[in-house]
């Protein structure tokens, strides 16, 4: 991955959005909850995902604005801008909408939400270019402010919680230390998948990430 890091613009006095085009920028969107708390939870997974773009292409996501922490760059020549939503999950859309509106970049093709999956076993990813919510709260709400659930999301698998669980407890859980080395190996896999997103379209990544397995090395 070849970055080269912009600071994200600024609004000058009174204005609300950017002056612009945003339609050859993305936005790039992992969800999770602030906090060192919640690190390495299952629900942070999107967080992780950020976090690890940010150290491949050399971004930093620092910039407090739009209720998140921003970070903007290139990745092989497409610019792009890294998001840690910190409006706590259940509020996600509030952020993204603000980003997108201030970036005047079109949610339906230029944005990537990166976010955990129960129904999905550890180790598999899957591209979605639109649909519901699928009882995740923090897609529901980015649908509710959008208007639309189209847009592209990855999914990410962490498994369906055991018999007995609740489910808030089982997603705000911590990944135990082999969860954690898996799940190190599939934000690599989600990592590519977004670099062939960009580069290829959506289409593609799909016909190449969904169904496959990342199997701990």
């Amino acid at each position: 991955m070849k970055a080269q890091q912009t600071a994200p613009a600024k609004a000058g006095k009174g204005r609300q959005k950017q002056e612009g085009n945003g339609q050859n920028m993305y936005v790039i969107a992992g969800l999770g909850n602030p906090k060192k708390e919640y690190d390495n939870t299952r629900h942070n997974i999107g967080f992780s995902v950020i976090d690890m773009l940010a150290d491949k292409t050399g971004i930093s996501v620092n910039t407090a604005k739009h209720k998140g922490l921003l970070g903007a760059g290139y990745l092989n020549g497409q610019k792009i801008i890294l998001v840690k939503p910190l409006t706590y999950m259940n509020l996600s859309g509030e952020c993204i909408r603000e980003v997108l509106d201030y970036y005047k970049v079109d949610g339906s093709t230029n944005l990537i939400v990166i976010h955990d999956d129960i129904s999905l076993e550890p180790g598999i990813i899957r591209v979605r270019k639109k649909g519901s919510a699928g009882g995740h709260n923090g897609l529901k709400n980015i649908i509710q402010h959008l208007g639309k659930d189209q847009f592209v999301r990855i999914k990410v698998g962490v498994g369906e919680k055991p018999a007995g669980y609740d489910l808030a407890d089982y997603v705000l859980g911590h990944f135990d230390r082999e969860e954690q080395v898996l799940m190190k190996q599939v934000s690599e896999e989600v990592c590519e998948a977004v670099q062939m997103i960009l580069e290829k379209g959506p289409d593609a990544a799909m016909n190449v990430y969904n169904g496959r397995k990342v199997e701990k090395a």
